[in-house]
């Protein structure tokens, strides 16, 4: 029998920051489009779905061990082209924490990514994943726990996507989060509404 698990936080939270979206989307305008990379995993989408590695473990070069980095990986570096993004590099040192995989993550118009669990993406275990819109559309639909997540470029979301979600993009355009995955710290941990 599964042992039941208790949450502490809640598997969608609004943090309390908010960046500029026409600085986050000028920085992104500068970045080399060759940059872009493929997802690696065809049967989690249909469509187009690229990733950009923003940090990367330590000695990674391979653009697949870039944007996924092995479960045990604990040093992170800023990759190549975090250099040419100066109001990102702000937008990360405001996080009081450690951050390990950091990356840009486009969903191409009328493209989906199906419901999926990453399960190793849960504040209780240790790792948060945090969402902040650069560019979206009215078209898109972010469920976690078949429940939808209403997000506005510059804001910074907490998902707990151990659980089930998905994302339909039925728009016309792109839709592209900077995507953060980071270590519980006390500071997180106020962020979202706990004690830490």
């Amino acid at each position: 029998m599964e042992a039941e698990v208790r949450y502490v936080y809640p598997d969608q939270v609004r943090l309390p920051l908010a960046f500029d979206p026409a600085r986050l989307r000028a920085d992104l305008a500068a970045l080399a489009p060759e940059a872009w990379t493929p997802h690696f995993v065809p049967q989690n989408h249909s469509g187009e779905w690229d990733v950009m590695p923003l940090r990367a473990p330590v000695g990674a070069n391979h653009p697949i061990s870039m944007i996924a980095a092995h479960p045990d990986a604990r040093d992170f570096v800023d990759a190549p082209p975090l250099y040419r993004a100066p109001y990102l590099r702000a937008v990360l040192a405001q996080f009081d924490c450690v951050l390990r995989s950091v990356r840009l993550m486009r969903l191409g118009p009328r493209s989906c990514i199906r419901e999926h669990r990453d399960l190793d993406l849960c504040a209780e275990d240790g790792l948060a994943r945090l969402h902040l819109p650069i560019v979206t559309n009215p078209q898109v639909r972010f469920e976690v726990n078949r429940r939808p997540v209403v997000m506005s470029p510059g804001e910074v979301w907490y998902l707990r996507l151990s659980d089930p979600h998905l994302v339909d993009n039925a728009g016309d355009t792109a839709r592209i989060h900077l995507v953060i995955d980071a270590e519980m710290s006390p500071w997180l941990a106020a962020q979202l509404g706990g004690k830490g």
